[in-house]
């Protein structure tokens, strides 16, 4: 047993080694003196200045939180109205429906960004905001449906009819008590979706206007001129962006966890 426990935290050890590392490499390099990746020269703060000075990086930055924040708005809306949909819905069809409605995440995003390139320009739509709004939306719902609709398997339906009993609406039972229940799979498949629509690449370009970037196809067109420290810096920044944002949370659901307990040692 002891060998095996041993076995099991080197296997550990190594597999966060290998997920890490580049990240903490990155974090490394972003402090470099040297406009060169390849070696650390000595320590600097210059590449932030310089990302902070660089106008065209903030745009990008800019219009990636704004298409992550409308696309996963649209998405939470109609991925929640789909899944609680399909939940009270009964019919011979339905698993086929749910089904479809994963399919544009299954579908390999080459092919999904051609079909939206293709059928944008069969309706003359104008490349743009618009566009990559509509093209990220529909990737982004999948997400929402598939988490909202795990979480309503586990809520107990006598509340809701006991809400209807009592004459409540169906509008005012799904908003005071089937919303509350499943506003945390909302949040994390929202959460999970602006991940995905900010780090996307391939389906942007396909669909993006000649006067817009957005900061992975920003980064990506920089690759052909080699990337310099002040990327590693914007990367760092978004790191702890992400670190502070998920230490806020684990310190929010701590207190929680604490009311909740002391409500009911009451």
């Amino acid at each position: 047993m002891r060998k095996k426990h041993k076995l099991s935290g080197i296997y550990l050890a190594v597999l966060l080694l290998i997920m890490y590392l580049p990240i903490v490499m990155v974090v490394i390099f972003s402090f470099n003196e040297s406009k060169l990746t390849a070696s650390f020269t000595g320590f600097s703060l210059k590449w932030y200045e310089t990302l902070w000075h660089d106008r065209d990086i903030k745009e990008a930055l800019f219009n990636s939180i704004l298409l992550g924040v409308i696309s996963c708005a649209i998405s939470a809306v109609i991925g929640t109205l789909g899944a609680v949909g399909m939940a009270r819905a009964d019919y011979k069809t339905k698993g086929m429906m749910e089904y479809l409605s994963t399919v544009p995440i299954m579908i390999p995003e080459i092919i999904l960004g051609m079909v939206f390139l293709a059928f944008f320009s069969l309706l003359n739509l104008p490349f743009g905001m618009t566009t990559l709004v509509i093209a990220h939306t529909t990737f982004c719902i999948p997400y929402i449906f598939m988490m909202v609709k795990a979480r309503l398997v586990g809520i107990d339906r006598s509340l809701e009819e006991a809400a209807r009993d009592l004459g409540a609406s169906q509008i005012r039972t799904f908003f005071d008590i089937t919303l509350p229940l499943i506003m945390p799979a909302v949040l994390s498949g929202g959460l999970l979706a602006f991940a995905m629509s900010f780090d996307d690449v391939v389906i942007s370009i396909f669909v993006n206007g000649p006067r817009l970037n957005t900061l992975p196809v920003k980064v990506y067109t920089q690759l052909k001129t080699g990337v310099t420290p002040e990327i590693n810096a914007l990367c760092t920044i978004i790191l702890a962006a992400i670190v502070l944002v998920l230490g806020i949370s684990a310190l929010v659901q701590k207190r929680q966890e604490r009311r909740r307990g002391e409500l009911s040692e009451r």
